[in-house]
């Protein structure tokens, strides 16, 4: 307990809270800004961080991180601009609320939702962050290629209309994803000669590309010159009690789900928010609903979003291995200011881990009041004319663009892409499963060649570990089950009309 008292003594002081307060600020402008997302906002406070000491330094982090997240989901619902891969799985359902009349609603379950979910996370990382770090080493490439694949098959779930069509913008996704070097020989694939396609295709200039650009391109083809009516945003804090109690279960299996899914290194939110919508779909009473501004969805894949950032750190504290690009950036400070991390941070400094828990505590909380400040601050986004705002829209889409790679290419990227989801679309194909595909597709194929490589080539080796089994397993009766349901429906309308034929026969003799 005077461990635990001494890490509040490390929190609660001036200057620390001063840092919060800053770094959260930072972030929530950051994360806001199209391709700006919430990994460049921690890189850029890092030189910061080289002033600071240690509790300061971490508490900016993970300030910063938090806030830029929940604001990625601002111009999300607004704009239908995602801030991160992890907020695109549940853009389209923001953004038909706001469509609807309800973009108060729509930002205030997103702030709501994250908060909660980042504070069961918090609690988890509290009480069971060794046992989730142990279950976390026991993952391998064989238990991540399942739970890569369980990530693709939300494809079919996520997709409003066609499921041959949502397949097809899937293996677009997945095919983009193999652009670049092979990643065990290095190979070259499908670069023709360009030094930048090397690199891959970028998801953050596609993801910008195709859901922003296309936006644009979309308005000014459907309705040239016209100027929209000021839409107007209310609280969004307003019924947010009732919302998140109306779909408590939603809540806790987001969190629950979100706080696994950040333990394991590598998958973090980004895939935790995509199977999370799609289990919502797949055991909801009213799955008619998603896409149409259904509120179900849009709290449980809120709630993972954040929770599996709070528990992303467990692997890094408990064992110095990073869950995501951001905690590997935190590593490095922690390593920076000499707070080690690994097993033996419980025994040299404890009060240190506590206080980045009291930390996220802090941050989750102060979601609520600086996420109401932001919606309060984007209602002057729709006093300007849609033709300017278009115009600011291009500019940071530009921007953000440029900043991943600092390189005209990534422009190039998202022109391309932008062009390709505004045809697309008009034909009837959905977006997120494109960029599901450049998500997961190279945690697929890493995993699967690996594993290959360990198994000898044996696919039976995708079953000899317990956890991979019971993956592997799950993942196929998903596959099969539709296919099973679908054929004995029709086999049971096939009968009935051959028995209507026969008693039609026999009542004309």
């Amino acid at each position: 307990m005077h461990v635990f008292l001494e890490a509040i003594e490390l929190v609660i002081t001036p200057y620390t809270l001063l840092v919060i307060c800053a770094a959260a600020t930072f972030g929530l402008f950051v994360g806001a800004i199209p391709g700006l997302t919430a990994t460049m906002a921690t890189a850029l406070l890092v030189p910061f961080s080289f002033y600071m000491d240690p509790v300061p330094a971490i508490a900016a982090i993970v300030a910063c991180t938090t806030m830029a997240i929940i604001a990625g989901d601002i111009p999300g619902a607004l704009m239908r601009i995602p801030g991160t891969p992890a907020s695109a799985a549940y853009v389209d359902e923001a953004y038909a609320m706001t469509k609807a009349g309800r973009p108060a609603k729509a930002l205030g379950i997103s702030i709501c939702s994250s908060s909660v979910g980042g504070m069961i996370g918090f609690v988890a990382l509290l009480f069971i962050a060794p046992a989730l770090g142990k279950i976390a080493l026991q993952f391998s490439s064989f238990e991540y290629f399942w739970l890569a694949m369980l990530g693709l098959s939300c494809a079919a779930l996520i997709s409003s209309g066609s499921k041959v069509k949502g397949t097809l913008s899937l293996l677009l996704g997945l095919f983009i994803a193999t652009v670049g070097l092979d990643p065990l020989t290095a190979t070259p694939r499908f670069s023709f000669g360009w030094t930048e396609l090397m690199g891959g295709i970028s998801f953050i200039p596609a993801m910008i590309g195709m859901f922003a650009l296309s936006e644009i391109l979309r308005h000014k083809a459907g309705e040239p010159g016209k100027r929209e009516p000021v839409m107007k945003i209310g609280n969004p804090l307003a019924g947010m009690v009732g919302t998140l109690w109306r779909h408590k279960f939603n809540v806790l299996r987001g969190s629950a789900f979100g706080t696994v899914i950040g333990a394991l290194p590598g998958a973090g939110g980004d895939l935790g928010a995509w199977i999370s919508y799609a289990i919502s779909k797949k055991f909801s009473k009213t799955p008619e609903k998603f896409g149409t501004g259904h509120s179900e969805g849009l709290v449980e894949a809120s709630a993972t979003n954040n929770a599996a950032l709070s528990s992303a750190w467990i692997p890094a504290m408990v064992f110095g291995i990073p869950g995501d690009a951001v905690t590997a950036i935190a590593v490095g400070v922690l390593v920076m200011k000499g707070m080690n991390p690994g097993p033996t941070i419980f025994i040299n400094n404890p009060q240190n881990f506590y206080a980045v828990m009291i930390v996220f505590a802090l941050a989750n909380l102060l979601i609520i009041p600086l996420g109401w400040l932001a919606v309060r601050f984007s209602r002057s986004i729709f006093r300007l004319s849609r033709t300017y705002l278009n115009a600011s829209i291009l500019a940071f889409c530009i921007v953000g663009s440029y900043a991943v790679n600092n390189s005209v290419f990534g422009v190039g990227v998202m022109l391309a892409m932008g062009v390709i989801a505004f045809i697309l679309e008009s034909k009837g194909f959905p977006i997120a499963p494109i960029i599901l595909g450049i998500v997961i597709g190279p945690l697929v194929e890493k995993n699967f060649l690996t594993s290959m490589i360990i198994a000898d080539g044996n696919f039976l080796g995708f079953f000899e570990r317990p956890i991979a089994a019971g993956l592997g397993l799950f993942t196929i009766v998903i596959w099969v089950l539709p296919l099973i349901v679908r054929g004995v429906s029709q086999t049971r309308k096939l009968a009935g009309a051959t028995g209507g034929i026969a008693n039609a026969d026999r009542g004309s003799q």
